[in-house]
């Protein structure tokens, strides 16, 4: 009987890299799924040996999924596949019942370990397989390319949030990162979720590399310092001292972590600035309005962080030039297939 397998994430660039190195003869009974209400449809109505599951999607995550199929009763291998590698997120999943989890980007290697584990033979890739597009001078955001960079900052925001989580012992919340190339009038808008709170403050650190710079802003909203301050085992009175080194603290263990995973993956490094004070117990819109000479049109990465039981909330935004676009078209063009 043919093995049935089923590979649910929302982003085409992983769909594409997962289906790549999966065994030969599972190639002619492979299905794809974009988040977990669609892959639960799928297995409702096809038999599916093999699910393939990711955890941050929209609509459905994978941690409904799995509780879904635990309810119904449907028996499947699941192995989840995610960027979120925090030991927590690991523990929930085979709580669940999941059999293993991969971090991402998928490793062959541990693809064909897990494979021999449950006696499936892997055949090396064929170098026909592992073509790459030719890359693009163009300066414009394709879906494609938005596509890309969203499962590339997905992984490197997941790197942080296990740092994160490994310093602090708690468990950090992942949603899914904003993509967009825009003009600095619709900075606002790209922070909207933290545009309600009375007041923020913001830290800004600029980075270069290779044919690619920008600057990484951290927003970190003022009712998060008190929990901050807990967990970092601060003593004595919040003073604005105080809420200055933790806000230094955090923009290091976030900005640090998330580029290091992105230049991994694209293969480059980059060099920081030092990290420049926007401003404290400021709005959103006073600390871009205060700023917006730093920048113009440029693409924009928002990653927003939250801690499960605590009230701390940080928006991460990587600000590109736009004369970045064309090296990012370059780089992340090697990553798909033809």
């Amino acid at each position: 009987m043919t093995t049935a397998v089923l590979i649910c994430d929302d982003s085409n660039l992983a769909r594409k890299q997962l289906a790549r190195i999966l065994p030969q003869e599972w190639q002619a009974n492979l299905f794809f799924a974009g988040h977990g209400a669609e892959a639960l449809d799928t297995l409702l109505k096809q038999r599916i040996d093999w699910l393939f599951l990711d955890l941050n999607m929209p609509v459905m995550d994978g941690y409904q999924v799995l509780q879904e199929l635990r309810n119904r009763q449907l028996d499947l291998n699941v192995v989840v596949v995610s960027g979120d590698v925090q030991p927590e997120a690991f523990e929930r999943v085979k709580s669940l019942g999941a059999l293993d989890f991969i971090r991402k980007p998928v490793d062959s290697a541990k693809l064909q370990q897990l494979m021999q584990l449950h006696a499936v033979r892997t055949p090396p890739l064929p170098e026909a397989e592992q073509k790459r597009v030719a890359p693009t001078a163009s300066a414009e955001l394709s879906a494609e390319m938005r596509d890309v960079l969203q499962e590339l900052t997905n992984v490197a925001m997941g790197q942080a949030g296990d740092l994160l989580a490994r310093l602090l012992n708690v468990f950090v919340k992942l949603p899914i990162p904003n993509v967009n190339l825009i003009e600095v009038s619709e900075l606002h808008m790209a922070l909207a979720s933290v545009e309600h709170e009375t007041t923020t403050s913001a830290v800004c650190q600029g980075f270069i590399g290779g044919g690619v710079s920008g600057e990484a802003l951290l927003i970190l909203t003022d009712s998060s310092f008190k929990d901050i301050a807990r967990l970092m085992n601060y003593q004595g009175e919040l003073t604005v001292k105080i809420e200055l080194e933790l806000l230094m603290d955090i923009a290091n263990i976030l900005i640090g972590a998330v580029l290091k995973g992105l230049a991994e993956q694209i293969d480059m490094s980059f060099s920081q600035g030092h990290p420049v004070v926007l401003g404290q117990h400021a709005t959103v819109s006073e600390l871009i309005k205060a700023n917006a000479r730093r920048w113009r049109k440029t693409l924009a990465i928002e990653l927003s962080y939250g801690i499960e039981n605590y009230n701390i909330s940080c928006d991460l935004l990587l600000l590109f030039t736009e004369d970045s676009l064309k090296t990012l078209n370059y780089k992340v063009a090697f990553l798909l297939e033809e």
